[in-house]
């Protein structure tokens, strides 16, 4: 963030009585401020000798270079001095960094630097465990829930655990670590935060959010569904345990080994197949994309309802946030933990547990699984949705956030394998009841797994009522903590950017923010961004966003941006950052994987989607060719800008190929 205005004081002196006495006058001279005061305004204090490993070099007079390889006796992270043409501050070069001089040796040395700002100080979390919870409530999603035991049983069962476990310490856990130690130490969102990394990737920060939005309209939508069902959970008789009711047809049957008269055929439909398709959806009514046919006034009231949850959530900043994702975050624990007692208690619980876990290690000769693995690791975890970024910005500078980053990866992991139980015992159970195979009753993956198979589970147990409500609404907690994560990502970075314009208004930018994603989610389908995800067709735009629109995407951007910080920041500079904030410089293991192994591993993502794109299909409807390509011009929507940023930037840099690149540093840091 640019100060409006900023006072600098330099002394050097040999003497640490001398010193103190210097230090304390600087404070009377500002006016006696409180310690919060000055750990915002910024005091460097740099010694000789006190970082052995990757030191950078400090000079004084004109043209300063302040290092940020020692230790600093403030909690607030280095920024640019204005007037910055290119880059941040420091003297490595090329993807490793570069060589540093060492400073004259002599006694105690110390470089003091102080300034004062008319900006409001950043807000930082009230408590440390609203961030960690934060962080863990974006992390474990729906996906925890649906994708991870689907995709573990297709691909090996427990075998598939070795790739998956793989991928996430060499691939997902340093992408991790990394975003969290770039937000913190430079303290600014995913736009404005490469003023002081790569300012040539600066279009990296805007195609973030531009694929944060795309997610906001159809993740939303699928809360809405799952409010719909909360809401009709508060009867008797759950209405997708009957196939009595107006919408069911003639195909439906409720197919459980107590109804003897039942005969099950190949065009039977379950009623809560239909509740979910024929009532909720209502996607009978549409034949395509083509025509996605009427607003569904019911799900457009259930989508405004979380909207509204929402904006009271967060449009205060993380201080609402922070205390609301104690409830958010939690609770579905709870719920999980529950459902894992109640399902394990279940008849046939065991045949699904077995289904879930047997290994079949024949599987992992298949490059599917290795595919699945990675994309299944990477989109759990979260890197480039610059929420990460966002998130560790308010954090104090010095907090530990390499224990963060290894404490909540490893909680979403085991949620993940916890979640699996959860589905699976219920699986086993609707097996034995269909005398039936757990393979015929798990064919159904993503939304369909909960919204069908489990629901229709749920209202087969005793107390069906009371576990509909507390499921349901785990489905809108999970949904919420991610919507909060992926809005204040965006909000954050729309907020560092523009600070004079839109700091003082946050309440009116996050509203008109959200009142703009709803009514572009009920509103007629345009070229690409209108679309009417709440419509009777809906589903069908959700399916295709849901494939298409931010998964290629966000791996590009995640992509370029460990090639910015690697290969262009360089990683010994960047090592330097993560020891002036935790005091230990990382250890060979990450800055392997940073320099090389992460881009491998986001590279052969790539590849494999593009070899192996996805085959949509939902229910019985099945794409035409064209939706393949809108899909990819939807993709590349978010992703134009990053190549369109460069291009306006190297027609307006001054300077060097090396300094307009950041291989070479072309002014100083300072803290602010």
């Amino acid at each position: 963030m640019e100060t409006k205005d900023m006072m600098m004081t330099s002394m050097l002196t040999m003497d640490k009585g001398e010193n103190e006495g210097e230090r304390d006058k600087e404070r009377e001279d500002m006016g006696g401020e409180d310690d919060g005061t000055q750990r915002e305004n910024g005091r460097l204090m740099l010694a000789d000798g006190l970082a052995d490993r990757g030191p950078k070099s400090m000079t004084s007079g004109s043209g300063q270079q302040v290092s940020n390889g020692f230790t600093t006796s403030t909690p607030q992270s280095p920024r640019e001095s204005p007037g910055t043409a290119a880059c941040a501050a420091g003297t490595a070069s090329g993807p490793g960094g570069g060589t540093g001089s060492s400073a004259p040796l002599g006694g105690l040395r110390t470089l003091m630097v102080q300034q004062t700002s008319l900006d409001r100080p950043r807000e930082t979390w009230s408590k440390k465990m609203d961030f960690l919870l934060s962080v863990i409530g974006y992390a474990v999603d729906l996906g925890n829930v649906w994708r991870f035991p689907y995709i573990c049983y297709q691909n090996g069962g427990g075998a598939f655990l070795l790739p998956y476990l793989l991928m996430a310490v060499f691939g997902g856990v340093p992408l991790f670590y990394m975003e969290l130690a770039l937000g913190q130490f430079h303290r600014s969102g995913c736009i404005s935060i490469w003023k002081h990394i790569c300012p040539i990737f600066k279009g990296i920060g805007f195609a973030i959010c531009i694929i944060a939005l795309y997610v906001a309209f159809y993740y939303n939508t699928i809360m809405a569904w799952a409010l719909y069902y909360l809401l009709s959970s508060f009867r008797p008789t759950l209405p997708w345990s009957t196939c009595t009711n107006p919408w069911n047809t003639a195909n439906c049957n409720r197919y459980m080994s107590s109804d003897h008269n039942v005969s099950w055929s190949n065009t039977s439909t379950s009623p809560a197949e239909e509740f979910y398709t024929r009532q909720v959806l209502q996607v009978h009514l549409s034949p395509g994309l083509h025509e996605l046919g009427s607003i569904s006034w019911q799900l457009a009231l259930c989508l405004l309802f979380i909207f509204t949850i929402v904006y009271f959530s967060i449009w205060k900043g993380v201080k609402t946030s922070g205390k609301v994702v104690w409830v958010t975050a939690t609770f579905p624990y709870l719920v999980l933990l529950i459902l894992l007692i109640r399902g394990a208690t279940l008849p046939g619980a065991w045949r699904g547990v077995v289904f879930y876990l047997k290994p079949d290690w024949e599987k992992l000769l298949s490059t599917t699984v290795w595919i699945d693995a990675a994309a299944q690791i990477f989109f759990s975890l979260g890197p480039g949705f610059g929420v990460l970024l966002a998130f560790a910005s308010y954090n104090p500078f010095h907090n530990n956030c390499y224990k963060d980053a290894l404490v909540t990866s490893s909680v979403n992991c085991l949620t993940s394998f916890l979640s699996g139980f959860v589905i699976f015992t219920v699986l086993g159970y609707m097996a034995e009841m269909r005398q039936q195979n757990v393979d015929a009753v798990a064919k159904d993956a993503g939304p369909s797994l909960l919204f069908i198979i489990y629901a229709e589970a749920i209202a087969n147990m005793p107390a069906a009522t009371f576990f509909a409500i507390i499921f349901f609404l785990m489905i809108i907690m999970l949904g919420l903590d991610s919507t909060f994560a992926g809005l204040e990502g965006v909000i954050t970075a729309m907020l560092d950017e523009f600070p004079h314009l839109l700091v003082k208004r946050r309440e009116w930018f996050v509203f008109g923010l959200l009142h703009k994603s709803f009514i572009e989610n009920v509103s007629e389908i345009t070229l690409l961004l209108f679309v009417r995800v709440v419509s009777q067709g809906g589903a069908y735009v959700v399916k295709l966003f849901e494939e298409y629109a931010t998964g290629p995407a966000v791996i590009t951007v995640v992509l370029l941006e460990v090639i910015a910080v690697s290969w262009f920041y360089g990683t010994n500079r960047f090592c330097n950052d993560v020891q002036v904030m935790l005091g230990f410089y990382p250890g060979c293991f990450w800055r392997v994987c940073w320099v090389a192994i992460c881009p491998c591993f986001l590279l052969f993502i790539i590849i494999s989607f593009l070899a192996f794109p996805p085959e949509v299909r939902l229910f019985e409807y099945q794409y035409p060719p064209w939706t393949t390509v809108l899909g990819y011009c939807i993709g590349v929507s978010s992703f134009i800008c990053v190549p369109a940023y460069m291009v306006y930037y190297l027609l307006n840099a001054k300077g060097t190929f090396k300094q307009v690149f950041c291989i070479t540093p072309c002014n100083a840091h300072y803290a602010l």
